[in-house]
C-alpha cells in the first residue's frame, strides 16, 4: 500500500515537474481524441440521417385496372409478408388523383387533364424496404407478381445514398483509428522526454536496489492520467459543441437531424475516456520499452 501511494504521488509529481511538456501532451491528446470523438459523433449523425432518409425510400407497384378489391387486399398482404419489406401502403385512384392535384397545383394544363380524366392515374402499392439496399430484390419480385402492371423506383438515387452511407462509415472509422494511433505516439513521446529528464535520478534509484517496475509504474500512471485528462476534455468539448450546434441550427430543414440519443453519447464518451487511459498506458509502455535507462 505504501509503495502504491508513493507511485501515485510520483506520477502527480512528474506532472508538476514537467508542466509544460505534460500540458503539451494533454493538449495533443485532447486534439486527437476530440477529432476521434467528433468523428464518431459525426458518423452517428450521418447514420441517423441516412436511416431517416431510408424511411422515405419507396418502390411503387402500379396495379392493373381490372384488379378486384379482394385481389388487391390479398396482393398487399402477400407483399407485406416478404422479409425485405418493412411496410406496404395502398394508394387508390382517388388518392393518386388528390396527390396529383396538389403536386401540379401550379400547372394549369396538367390540372385540366386531371380534371377531365379523374381515373387517369392507376392504383398502386408503395413498398418501404427494410434496408434500402433490398430495393432491387423487391423490384424483381414485384415485376413478376400477377396484378402488377409496372414497377418504379429511384434506383440511382438509392444506390448513391447506400454508397454514401457505406463510404462515410469506412472513412470515419479509418480516421478514428489513425487519430487514436497518433494520440498513443504523442503520449509515448512525452513519457520518453520525462524519462530522459529524470535519467540521473532513475539510475540512482536503480543503484540502491529499486526494481524496474517500482521505477516504471509512476510513468505508466502518468501516461494514464494524461490520456484520461485529455479524453475528459475532448468528451466535454464535443458534447457542448454538439448541443450548441443543435440549439443554433434549429432552423435547419426537417430532413437534417443533428440530435443524437443520450445513450450513444454516454457509451461513446465512456469508450473515449477508456481509450484515453489505454492509449496513455500503451504509449508509456512503448516509451519504457525502448528507453535504455529502464530496459530490463
Amino acid at each position: 500500500m505504501t509503495n502504491l501511494k508513493y507511485m501515485i504521488k510520483e506520477a502527480f509529481n512528474n506532472l508538476g515537474r514537467n508542466a509544460l511538456v505534460v500540458l503539451g501532451a494533454i493538449l495533443a491528446v485532447f486534439i486527437s481524441l476530440t477529432l476521434t470523438f467528433g468523428t464518431l459523433i459525426f458518423g452517428e449523425i450521418v447514420r441517423v440521417n441516412t436511416l431517416q432518409w431510408a424511411e422515405d425510400v419507396r418502390v411503387i407497384a402500379f396495379l392493373q385496372d381490372d384488379l378486384a378489391v379482394e385481389e388487391t387486399a390479398v396482393l398487399q398482404n402477400e407483399v407485406a409478408s416478404w422479409t425485405e419489406v418493412a411496410d406496404v401502403s395502398y394508394i387508390s385512384k382517388s388518392d393518386a388523383y388528390d396527390e396529383a392535384v396538389i403536386l401540379f397545383a401550379d400547372d394549369d394544363s396538367m390540372l385540366s387533364v386531371l380534371v377531365d380524366n379523374p381515373d387517369l392515374l392507376p392504383a398502386s402499392l408503395r413498398v418501404q424496404p427494410v434496408d434500402p439496399a433490398d430495393y432491387e430484390v423487391i423490384v424483381i419480385r414485384l415485376s413478376s407478381t400477377p396484378g402488377v402492371s409496372e414497377v418504379k423506383s429511384a434506383g440511382e438515387a438509392i444506390d448513391a445514398m447506400i454508397a454514401l452511407r457505406d463510404g462515410l462509415r469506412i472513412m470515419f472509422w479509418l480516421l478514428a483509428v489513425a487519430l487514436g494511433v497518433a494520440a498513443i505516439a504523442l503520449i509515448a513521446n512525452t513519457i520518453h522526454m520525462a524519462i530522459y529528464a529524470r535519467r540521473e535520478e532513475i539510475e540512482i534509484m536503480q543503484l540502491v536496489g529499486a526494481s524496474n517496475w517500482f521505477v516504471r509504474t509512476p510513468f505508466l500512471i502518468e501516461g494514464a492520467l494524461e490520456g484520461l485528462i485529455g479524453g475528459a476534455l475532448a468528451v466535454t468539448f464535443i458534447v457542448l459543441a454538439q448541443q450548441m450546434a443543435v440549439d443554433r441550427l434549429s432552423q435547419l430543414p426537417e430532413w437534417i437531424n443533428l440530435s443524437i440519443q443520450n445513450d450513444f453519447i454516454l457509451r461513446q464518451g465512456a469508450l473515449v475516456l477508456l481509450f484515453g487511459v489505454v492509449a496513455g498506458l500503451v504509449g508509456s509502455s512503448l516509451s519504457l520499452a525502448v528507453h535504455r535507462t529502464l530496459r530490463s
